[in-house]
C-alpha cells in the first residue's frame, strides 16, 4: 500500500496524555471507573470507537454513492469492549457497530449497503480475523 496520508500521535500510558503531530488533537488519558480508574479522561477503546464509527459512515458514503443511494442521514455508534481474553490472561476487544437507517433505507436495501461498507471500511478490514465485529442495522 502506498499510504496518501499518514497520522501520528504520540501516547505516554492509559494515565497520561495523547497529542497527535499537529497538536490538533491533544488529549487527558484516563483508565475508566469499570477498569479502576477516576474516569478523568478519555481512553483508548473512546477513540478507537470514534475512529470506527466515522470510517464506517465514510464507507457508507462511499457505496451509497457508488449504488446511487443516499446516505446523508445514516448514523454509527461504535461500541468497542474491553475485557480478559481467556488464552492468554491479557485483554481482548470487541465491536458492535451500530447502524442507524432512515426508513427509506430499512430492509434488504439497507443491510445490502451496510454489509458492502463492511467490505471496504479500513477499520473493518484490520479488525477482520482479529476481533470479533458484530454489525446492528437499525
Amino acid at each position: 500500500m502506498d499510504a496518501i496520508y499518514t497520522a501520528a500521535a504520540t501516547a505516554n500510558g492509559r494515565e497520561g496524555r495523547t497529542v497527535s503531530s499537529d497538536g490538533r488533537l491533544d488529549l487527558r488519558l484516563a483508565f475508566p471507573p469499570a477498569l479502576g480508574g477516576d474516569g478523568n479522561g478519555t481512553n483508548p477503546e473512546q477513540l478507537f470507537a470514534a475512529g470506527y464509527a466515522a470510517c464506517f459512515a465514510s464507507a457508507l458514503g462511499l457505496v451509497g454513492r457508488e449504488s446511487r443511494v443516499d446516505t446523508k442521514e445514516v448514523s454509527v455508534t461504535a461500541e468497542v469492549g474491553i475485557g480478559k481474553d481467556g488464552e492468554d490472561g491479557g485483554f481482548a476487544l470487541a465491536v458492535v457497530l451500530r447502524v442507524e437507517l432512515p426508513d427509506a433505507l430499512r430492509g434488504e436495501t439497507g443491510r445490502t449497503l451496510v454489509e458492502k461498507a463492511h467490505a471496504v471500511c479500513p477499520y473493518s478490514k484490520a479488525t477482520h480475523g482479529n476481533i470479533p465485529v458484530e454489525l446492528v442495522v437499525e
